[in-house]
């Protein structure tokens, strides 16, 4: 279908594709589960945030399934030094999200305040976790994973865990954590009524502006991290093979990219203004355009990390040569060409059948409601 290079150009579009939709879709499920004890007064408005997801939540994770699956068959050996390197990390989101369907399943079969009590506990976790994790993970990307390889290309992560927690990945988290939660309280914006809905709109307006605050102290610190950049000539057609280049690592140049083509500023200032005129839609009661412009600043902050590493996937801050890029640690162009024929006839059916479901299932939820529909419902 394409040459080498563009198909590895477009499965990198795929992979971008599908993180930004899992974020825009789980992420308000994940908000939503973690502002339970921040928005809800009572039993009944905790059911009306729950139940606000009901419809959606376990169908959204097909997008994190998805992505797996994308790096698996793109990138097998950035999906096997992640999830190597970042092992423990990795564990506490997939504990943290099996706790999801316990606390949504079960949280209304005993009538027993302690029991829903650790049932809420289980979602709140389930919605703090994740976001806080893949932030700083993507955080940890952007200035380099400590690994080298020999070679054989065999992988070897010379880190810890804690390692991972530096400054500048406890930013990312926070930004992460920062969408997701806006994400949440614009969707309960639409979603409910009442007291509920007021306390959500005031949430979602403070979190839509401390999100672009920290998204703009993301940027100012990203100018004294290193950037990784490719010194040797770059074959972007030849069969993969980490170790045939030269890197440099420049201090302060992490956003060289931005620096070379000044127009891609363009792409982290939506995400600072589409924050902002969120939270101003919100406060105009316009939940819908607040939802989408929520939605746009996830795809602008992803595709911001995205266009900072390009074409690194995974540097290597230990023996920067041996750097992960989209230019030699993809898988065959026979792969490749599969996977992208798969993905232009599988998105647009994920697209389309999530679309349909919101639609069919939009409508906002109230007290009553959950009081009538007591036996039923979550």
């Amino acid at each position: 279908m394409f040459d080498y290079e563009n198909l590895r150009l477009f499965t990198w579009a795929i992979v971008g594709v599908l993180l930004i939709g899992f974020i825009i879709t789980d992420g308000f499920d994940m908000g939503v589960g973690a502002l339970l004890p921040i928005l809800a007064d009572n039993d009944t408005e905790r059911r009306v945030m729950i139940n606000s997801i009901a419809p959606h939540w376990d169908g959204n994770q097909v997008w994190l399934v998805t992505a797996g699956g994308a790096i698996f068959a793109i990138w097998p050996s950035i999906y096997g030094a992640a999830f190597s390197g970042f092992y423990l990390a990795m564990l506490l989101v997939l504990a943290s999200l099996w706790l999801r369907p316990i606390g949504m399943d079960y949280r209304s079969k005993i009538d027993d305040p302690r029991w829903r009590k650790a049932c809420d506990a289980a979602l709140v976790v389930s919605g703090f976790i994740p976001p806080i994790i893949f932030g700083v993970g993507f955080g940890n990307l952007l200035i380099g994973v400590p690994f080298e390889l020999n070679e054989f290309l065999m992988f070897s992560y010379k880190g810890g865990f804690f390692d991972l927690l530096t400054p500048f990945p406890i930013l990312c988290g926070l930004v992460s954590l920062g969408l997701v939660l806006t994400q949440g309280s614009v969707f309960l914006c639409l979603k409910t009524e009442g007291a509920l809905l007021s306390r959500a709109q005031r949430f979602a307006t403070i979190s839509a502006i401390v999100t672009a605050l920290l998204f703009i102290a993301g940027g100012i610190y990203s100018t004294i991290e290193p950037g990784y950049i490719i010194t040797s000539p770059i074959v972007t057609d030849a069969a993969s093979n980490p170790l045939t280049k030269h890197v440099m690592v420049f201090e302060g140049l992490l956003l060289h990219n931005f620096v070379s083509h000044p127009l891609l500023w363009l792409i982290p200032l939506a995400g600072i203004m589409t924050l902002f005129l969120a939270s101003t839609a919100v406060n105009y009661q316009r939940p819908g355009v607040a939802f989408a412009l929520s939605s746009f600043s996830i795809a602008s902050v992803i595709l911001t990390a995205g266009v900072a590493l390009f074409p690194m996937v995974m540097p290597s801050s230990l023996m920067p040569s041996h750097s992960l890029t989209l230019w030699d640690s993809t898988s065959s162009q026979l792969t490749l060409s599969i996977i992208s024929v798969v993905s232009i006839i599988v998105v647009p059916i994920i697209l389309a059948y999530t679309t349909w479901c919101y639609y069919k299932m939009f409508g906002r939820l109230n007290n009553q409601y959950i009081q009538d529909n007591s036996s039923s419902l979550y």
